[in-house]
């Protein structure tokens, strides 16, 4: 089952596939499919037909999810990709953290 080390709205960065290198904000996280949606990151391309949601059919790009496997915490101090630790603070709160230079990651909570 999925990790915790990513969270929605993280800074992540691709560490493997076409997109390898590249950095973006976490849209969604899906736990049952261990997959990260990464905001435009992996465009896919989709032929839609016109309907009563869409009334403009065509082709749109979207996101299409990536493994969690092939994306790391960006850390602004170390500037790159990295591993998460967590660290409990006062009041028995877990934070996670940068694994090389202890700097607290932020996300969306």
């Amino acid at each position: 089952m999925g990790l915790a080390r990513i969270r929605k709205g993280d800074t992540v960065q691709v560490t493997s596939g076409r997109e390898r290198g590249k950095m973006g904000k976490v849209l969604e996280v899906l736990l049952q499919e261990d997959r990260v949606l990464v905001e435009k990151l992996n465009l896919v391309k989709r032929h839609l037909k016109p309907n009563q949601k869409t009334k403009q059919g065509g082709i749109i790009e979207k996101e299409a999810p990536i493994a969690i496997a092939a994306v790391m915490p960006y850390c602004p101090k170390c500037k790159k990709g990295v591993r998460v630790a967590t660290q409990v603070l006062k009041e028995n709160e877990k934070v996670r953290v940068c694994a090389f230079c202890k700097e607290k990651l932020e996300g969306k909570k």
